[in-house]
């Protein structure tokens, strides 16, 4: 099996300013990375740069074999920061179906097994009920619940997590833990940035990042 992830001594960061140096690491289909340490560390700006948002700076970084970004429909990225539904009255389940647009083009019908893959998620993350609720009347945990039940819905080869716990009561994280063990289940590779440190032992390995200066490994 070809590594979905191969860094080879990168860096990254902002510019001309070195965030995170030397890293190296691989990761094969179905496994699992935690992304560990303080803040400013690293952590959101390796995995923007996984996920192609941010330019590598130096080093090599293959994403499923091809430079990171090129591969936009088998990468699913959560951030810390989200806007949909925040002014507007879009549902929870539009969020959710946000995730589909890729995989069929912003244009095209939805298809039945668009529709499985959004109901299919959001089951997972017990959010069913509030498929037809306003984002902006419900809580932060359930937020939450909705952006990781989109993640959920791409069915994608990489998940890319930031802070992904970040708000869940107990059952929304026990729920989010059941839902990333069935992705590493089907071959997803998972990266995510955490404090938890009961979530990082859930993962195969953990990274730990102390900002520039300091060699990485994985």
């Amino acid at each position: 099996m070809s590594p979905v992830i191969v860094a080879r001594r990168l860096s990254v960061g902002y510019g001309s300013r070195v965030v995170l140096e030397d890293v190296d690491t691989f990761l094969q289909p179905g496994g699992s990375v935690a992304l560990v340490g303080s803040n400013g560390s690293g952590k959101s700006t390796l995995l923007k740069t996984f996920a192609g948002l941010l330019p590598t700076l130096n080093g090599g970084l293959e994403i499923l074999g091809a430079p990171p970004g090129r591969s936009t429909t088998d990468v699913a990225y959560l951030s810390q920061n989200h806007r949909e539904g925040l002014a507007l009255p879009i549902r929870a389940i539009d969020v959710v179906r946000m995730a589909r647009f890729d995989q069929r083009g912003r244009l095209a019908r939805r298809r039945r097994e668009d529709d499985e893959a959004v109901a299919t998620a959001m089951t997972k993350m017990g959010i069913d009920h509030l498929a037809d609720r306003a984002m902006r009347d419900l809580s932060g945990g359930q937020q939450q619940r909705v952006y990781l039940a989109q993640v959920l819905a791409r069915r994608s080869k990489l998940l890319l997590l930031d802070e992904p716990t970040s708000g869940l009561d107990a059952p929304g994280r026990a729920a989010y833990l059941e839902a990333m063990a069935a992705e590493r289940e089907r071959g997803a590779v998972i990266v995510s940035a955490t404090h938890d440190v009961g979530e990082a032992s859930e993962c195969e390995r953990v990274m730990l990042l102390a900002g520039r200066g300091r060699r990485t490994w994985c």
